[in-house]
């Protein structure tokens, strides 16, 4: 009996052991020592190229965080939404969601040069995209979390799944939370996301029918809005996603629910009589509890089905595949 034993828990020790992670290496096939050898610069070369460009233009942070979800809700961190349209495909650029409205391009080339002049064909495109959205919430205030790398880049985009995958902003809070299923996030989660609205800016376009329309927005700040965004022009016309501190990644967006002040329709649905009120009105009590669980929900976004091994490539330009 006591040979069984003994075997019995030598094996299950075993199965215990491989099922820890060895050397940060995550269940995503990622890991956050990835270019700790190859490139080890790396990180700090994105940090720095992150912060020149946020404090030449505070809403570029924003921008750069829009990329990384952009990219990861369509077919998973790959850096497709960096791919220009080529002979063999139409790319995600000029899909709804994303014309006239995705920006940083150029900030993404700056990095990816910088990066390649001292690692050349080592670092990804989709993993500068996932370090750079977490280096823009840090420098405008907000919380950190260790980035997993070791994604590698697609070699194809898809102009019919950026149509359909990314929420809109026009959804009903069951909308919200369906889509947000769809990719493996809970309601939770999704609220969490929706925070980085605290940042960044609105085009005029996807908030005017809510100031016009909608019945639970503030009279006085939907009044504040439609001198810059007219009934019938001025589309492209912005306004910030959280009027209180703009250029601030904090909790003033929450705030700003719970006073019917959300500029967009998705972001006043968070808030108005369901099952998401009560974590609005955490969030909008304590930043360190919305902190927290922004963190979480950004680590777990950027393991959305990476390209790892041997798959996909490390592009040269961002732009095109090799």
């Amino acid at each position: 009996m006591g040979f069984y034993r003994r075997n019995y828990y030598h094996v299950l020790s075993c199965m215990v052991l491989a099922l820890i992670p060895i050397n940060g290496m995550a269940s995503s096939g990622l890991s956050s020592t990835f270019y700790s050898t190859t490139c080890p610069k790396a990180l700090s070369t994105i940090r720095g190229a992150v912060n020149t460009a946020v404090a030449k233009e505070h809403r570029m942070g924003a921008s750069l965080l829009r990329l990384h979800f952009h990219d990861c809700f369509v077919n998973g961190c790959d850096g497709s939404i960096l791919l220009d349209d080529t002979a063999n495909f139409t790319g995600e650029k000029t899909a709804g969601p994303n014309v006239d409205s995705v920006r940083g391009f150029e900030v993404i080339d700056d990095i990816k040069s910088k990066v390649e002049s001292i690692c050349p064909g080592v670092v990804s495109c989709a993993d500068i995209l996932a370090v750079a959205a977490r280096d823009s919430v840090v420098v405008l205030g907000g919380p950190t979390w260790t980035v997993e790398l070791g994604r590698r880049d697609s070699t194809t985009a898809s102009l019919d799944d950026a149509e359909t995958d990314i929420p809109s902003p026009g959804l009903s809070l069951d909308d919200l939370i369906s889509a947000f299923s769809d990719k493996g996030f809970s309601a939770k989660e999704m609220v969490a996301l929706s925070g980085s609205h605290t940042i960044g800016q609105a085009r005029c376009l996807v908030f005017r029918d809510r100031i016009y329309n909608d019945d639970n927005v503030d009279s006085t700040f939907s009044e504040s809005l439609k001198s810059n965004c007219p009934e019938s022009d001025g589309d492209d016309n912005l306004s910030a996603l959280d009027e209180t501190s703009p250029a601030v990644f904090d909790n003033g967006y929450f705030k700003n629910l719970v006073d019917n002040k959300g500029l967009l329709h998705s972001d006043q649905e968070l808030f108005n009589g369901g099952s998401t009120d009560s974590q609005v009105s955490s969030y909008a009590s304590s930043a360190t509890t919305f902190y927290k669980d922004f963190a979480a929900a950004m680590d777990k976004m950027g393991k959305m089905s990476p390209i790892t091994g041997t798959k996909g490539q490390v592009r040269a330009n961002c732009r095109k595949i090799n």
